[in-house]
């Protein structure tokens, strides 16, 4: 953090603010932080810190939600996660930073052109979605390790296939957000990526994703939820081109 300049400090602080003020708004942005702040942040000393603003974020999203939150959806998805944590965990530490880098540009990629086929064409078919239910939950436990984001589009497409009402969506999202927080925490820690710079680098962006989802709460963004979804998936698409050349 000390070698960063005046702008790239004022850049990250726009990122949170945005990123956190999105999700307070819509429910949706928190995904454009990581990629955006990659750019400029090194991703092992990142993607901890991620980890841990991804906890603090959704235990303040549940204070309000946790009454819809589907539980047996989230029993029968963790333990496909859990072997994903594992694999993840295994790659973190092998990998070094300009290869993890990478892997989240070509992770972000794939994931904001998914996404937009799917705001485009629709969802797949249900049987299809079912299929692929512990596919999902090892690969949101693998790529929310490796990357400390992206893990919860996988979320999404189980609680789709469950046909898990809209309340309930967003409640059992974060509430399995939050165990895969927990999880991979634990995981950062045995494996010592729980720096002085991570910590250091939580402490500075705690108080501005809680300024984020504040503000964000109170403001009714005038756009239209496939609207903002295509913005997203552009987005991700253009910050996950220099990622590639990290």
């Amino acid at each position: 953090m000390a070698d960063l300049s005046a702008l790239e400090i004022a850049y990250c602080v726009f990122v949170m603010l945005l990123a956190y003020g999105l999700r307070g708004s819509t429910g949706f942005g928190g995904a454009l932080g990581m990629p955006l702040l990659a750019l400029v942040l090194p991703i092992k000393v990142l993607v901890p810190v991620w980890t841990l603003l991804g906890f603090a974020s959704s235990v303040a999203i549940l204070g309000r939600d946790r009454k819809h939150v589907d539980y047996r959806a989230m029993i029968a998805f963790m333990p496909w996660c859990a072997v994903g944590i594992a694999v993840g965990l295994y790659f973190f530490k092998s990998l070094d930073a300009r290869m993890l880098t990478r892997g989240l540009g070509v992770v972000v990629l794939l994931y904001a052109v998914q996404s937009l086929v799917g705001v485009v064409r629709g969802a797949p078919p249900r049987w299809l979605r079912r299929v692929i239910e512990p596919v999902a939950g090892i690969l949101s436990g693998g790529v929310g390790t490796m990357f400390g984001s992206m893990g919860s589009v996988f979320f999404a497409m189980y609680l789709d296939a469950r046909a898990v009402a809209k309340d309930a969506f967003r409640a059992t999202t974060s509430a399995m957000l939050l165990l895969l927080c927990i999880a991979r925490g634990v995981g950062y820690y045995a494996v010592g990526e729980f720096t002085l710079d991570a910590w250091l680098m939580f402490a500075v962006a705690f108080p501005l994703m809680l300024v984020g989802i504040y503000v964000g709460d109170r403001i009714q963004v005038n756009i239209s939820e496939q609207s903002f979804r295509k913005m997203v998936c552009v987005t991700l698409f253009i910050c996950g081109i220099p990622l590639l050349f990290k």
